[in-house]
């Protein structure tokens, strides 16, 4: 597959807060540590240098997240891995009313976008209508949505001509 993969939307600025939100829970975990096992010198300045990795590396795959597209295929990143599907092995990209059931009750969640596959399975995606990149900006959502139908439908069409 090429290298050009494309995120069709930019990220909203909900991303931030979350990177934000996570330094500082970082921070509290790198205090409540120093001060539970009474690390000085030299294991504050590991821990420390430990923690800010983790959130570089972190605050990174968070900015990264997403679904991205090409010419042969489409690319989901999340969090702790990444998943590339050709064109071919997709079968319908499709609108989910996706739901929480606590007890005998339902939580509507809002709309997701879903990949179905040839062979069955399903597969999720970032894109969520109520999510961080969408939720003040559903006209964008249904952009995203509307784009990856159609380079699916373009791919699909392509492939019956040759």
């Amino acid at each position: 597959m090429e290298d050009a993969w494309n995120r069709p939307y930019s990220p909203g600025t909900g991303r931030w807060l979350v990177i934000a939100w996570e330094a500082i829970a970082l921070g509290l975990f790198g205090w409540t540590t120093v001060e539970q096992f009474g690390l000085a010198g030299h294991g504050v300045r590991i821990l420390a240098v430990v923690i800010a990795a983790v959130w570089v590396v972190g605050g990174w795959r968070i900015l990264e997240m997403g679904v991205y597209v090409g010419p042969d295929g489409l690319r989901i990143r999340g969090l702790l891995r990444s998943r590339t599907m050709r064109w071919p092995e997709i079968a319908h990209v499709r609108l989910h009313r996706h739901s929480h059931k606590i007890g005998g009750w339902e939580l509507q969640a809002g709309m997701t976008v879903l990949i179905e596959r040839h062979d069955g399975t399903t597969v999720n995606t970032e894109l969520w209508a109520q999510g961080i990149d969408f939720h003040s900006r559903p006209q964008v959502f249904r952009d995203v949505y509307r784009e990856l139908r159609e380079r699916h439908q373009a791919a699909m069409a392509s492939t019956l001509r040759t």
